[in-house]
């Protein structure tokens, strides 16, 4: 059974590097029970190298606008133990950063927040990507 707070489908498919998909399926519920599973599940994986640089992978900073108001930030895609959301670093477990994951620019990044509420936001430009920049193990 699907996680109710899982990303929802989104046109297109979602993209990840190799070295992405081993650390996080590390985290993942040993049932496959989460948000994150069902991505993982579902994803291209392909190798660092080959990563188109307009897809959201782990360490990228991510611009981000509301489709409502276009207020747009800038939030960086992290491990739990690196995230701070005041800091624009969002954990790639939250709802929201399991969304943005493997999304390319131009899509629309859908979640369910903790309380229910449906979320949207446009994933606008990747303001950095770490294998974009030549950094192919972070």
């Amino acid at each position: 059974m699907s996680n109710p707070t899982a990303a929802p489908a989104i046109p297109g498919e979602r993209v990840l590097t190799d070295l992405d998909f081993a650390r996080l399926s590390k985290l993942t519920d040993p049932q496959g029970e989460s948000p994150l599973a069902d991505v993982l599940a579902a994803a291209d994986v392909t190798g660092s190298r080959a990563i188109q640089p307009d897809v959201v992978t782990m360490n990228s900073q991510v611009e981000v606008a509301d489709p409502h108001t276009g207020r747009c930030q800038v939030l960086t895609l992290c491990y739990p133990r690196d995230a701070a959301p005041t800091a624009g670093r969002i954990s790639v477990l939250s709802p929201v950063g399991t969304a943005l994951l493997g999304l390319r620019a131009g899509d629309k990044a859908a979640w369910q927040a903790p309380d229910g509420q449906a979320c949207q936001a446009d994933v606008a430009r990747i303001a950095y990507q770490p294998e974009a920049a030549g950094d192919y193990l972070s």
